[in-house]
């Protein structure tokens, strides 16, 4: 069982770069532009992150979610769905990039051009993590504690190894579900509901 556990939960790459190294905003986008083949997040103390690629599963269903929301949002019109590559710049100072993202049309029409072609300076409305097998639960706890003490109003953690869903909301405590078959994401996302055994399915593994 420790072989096992060991390939679920692994820690990301963590580098320290403070204080011999301090990157402005700029700095660590183009950062990020030279190493386009890596998955780079920030932490609000200026840590670099990063983390492993996607694992076949996480990677079937991170592209079922978003299509999911993007059709979703399509017939909704009142926002956008961005994903895992897209960076937003938290108020703490943490560039994130959850796996799904959704943000208001009007938060996205007050960027100037210029904030639109780097990281967005914002914390999404709506966040999403998919838990990979080489992810903790844990950091990912952490993570949706931070988008939501930075704004988001709503933040779901899906968690295919223990069949869960956390939900996060503004005041109130993260609820834990335990194989849900669905989850709704009223009121904010207006009559979205996703049926989780969809992306537990296919995150399984098709044989022909």
């Amino acid at each position: 069982m420790a072989n096992q556990a060991s390939l679920i939960e692994q820690e990301p790459l963590v580098v320290h770069t403070r204080p011999v190294i301090e990157m402005d905003d700029e700095q660590f986008f183009q950062f990020c532009r030279l190493n386009g083949d890596l998955q780079i997040e920030r932490t609000a103390e200026g840590d670099i992150i990063i983390m492993a690629p996607e694992a076949g599963s996480t990677g079937r269903g991170s592209s079922k979610l978003n299509t999911l929301f993007d059709q979703w949002s399509e017939r909704d019109g009142t926002g956008q769905v961005f994903g895992s590559s897209t960076g937003f710049k938290l108020p703490n100072g943490a560039t994130r990039s959850p796996d799904v993202a959704w943000v208001r049309n009007e938060r996205i029409d007050a960027l100037t051009d210029e904030q639109w072609q780097k990281f967005l300076p914002l914390c999404p409305d709506f966040v999403l993590e998919l838990r990979s097998p080489s992810d903790s639960v844990g950091n990912l706890q952490k993570k949706m504690d931070e988008y939501r003490q930075n704004g988001a109003q709503l933040g779901w953690l899906l968690d295919p190894v223990n069949k869960q869903v956390h939900v996060y909301r503004q005041g109130a405590p993260a609820e834990v579900l335990d194989a849900p078959v669905t989850v709704s994401g009223e009121p904010l996302l207006r009559g979205f509901v996703l049926e989780v055994p969809q992306i537990w399915a296919v995150m399984e593994r098709k044989k022909s």
